[in-house]
């Protein structure tokens, strides 16, 4: 059997248009795309499962020995991203002591959550992990990616009374630096196979491309049916210029400080 170059793939909207462009403008023949969340590629990525992919901020944070890193690419906002979002039916700074049901499907994120909590409002609360978290009555709960803008949407159209914290925007008030959810990684021992190296070579140009090629076809992106069923195409196209594909010097110094904060709430 042919080797091809495994290739992990986050199903939400935020990265839809890049996978999206590689797949219809580039020569995919020597790639295989598996599709999970990100705490689920995360693991498959460490495990040798996946040879490259998108991956939480703290798993490359965690284990640089053994990944390299993409240079120039990330997901990333500069301030509110929409989709990083924590509900509450109090003030957050009257949260403290209580639980907060969160997502299973990001650690970075829910680091993040650790670090406005402790550090920006100096409240501690115990963090439960579900899968299910927005199904705890009467508690705050925090989403992500597509169950984070299919929640807010819901509670704008029953003008729920529920708060809604960003936390793309709560760390650039309190840090005036981006804040890098993801950045694409490859597997060291990969380099070491003369084909999977120049797979990886060639995606990496695909990559390169489709980020800065895509929004050139926003629109025509922004059409498609997996997409429409709950967003229009108007809100696709704000959310996705929300975000940012790049990784500048500002984008490694947001990720540096995120480490210390990481190591100052004992999170590492």
């Amino acid at each position: 059997m042919e080797k091809k170059l495994r290739i992990g793939k986050i199903p939400y909207v935020n990265l839809y248009p890049i996978y999206q462009t590689i797949q219809s403008k580039s020569d995919c023949a020597g790639y295989e795309f598996v599709e999970g969340v990100p705490s689920q590629l995360n693991r498959m990525l460490r495990e040798g499962q996946l040879d490259v992919s998108p991956s939480s901020s703290i798993e490359y944070i965690r284990t640089p020995h053994l990944y390299q890193l993409i240079d120039g690419h990330s997901i990333s906002c500069s301030g509110c991203i929409a989709s990083i979002l924590l509900f509450s039916p109090v003030p957050i700074e009257n949260l403290n002591n209580k639980q907060i049901f969160v997502t299973s499907q990001s650690e970075t994120s829910i680091a993040l959550l650790q670090i406005v909590l402790k550090i920006f409002y100096r409240i501690d609360c115990n963090l439960i992990v579900t899968d299910k978290p927005e199904n705890v009555d009467g508690a705050a709960f925090f989403l992500i990616g597509d169950d984070a803008l299919k929640m807010h949407k819901k509670l704008s159209i029953n003008n729920d009374s529920l708060l809604i914290y960003d936390l793309g925007e709560l760390w650039a008030d309190h840090t005036n630096l981006p804040f890098v959810f993801a950045l694409w990684i490859a597997r060291r021992d990969i380099y070491q196979d003369n084909y999977k190296r120049q797979l990886l070579i060639k995606f990496i140009a695909d990559l390169d491309s489709a980020r800065d090629s895509f929004r050139s076809d926003i629109f025509l992106i922004s059409g498609s049916n997996c997409i429409r069923d709950f967003m229009t195409k108007e809100e696709v196209i704000s959310y996705w210029n929300k975000i940012n594909y790049n990784l500048t010097d500002s984008h490694k110094e947001s990720l540096e400080l995120f480490s210390r904060y990481l190591r100052q709430i004992s999170y590492l």
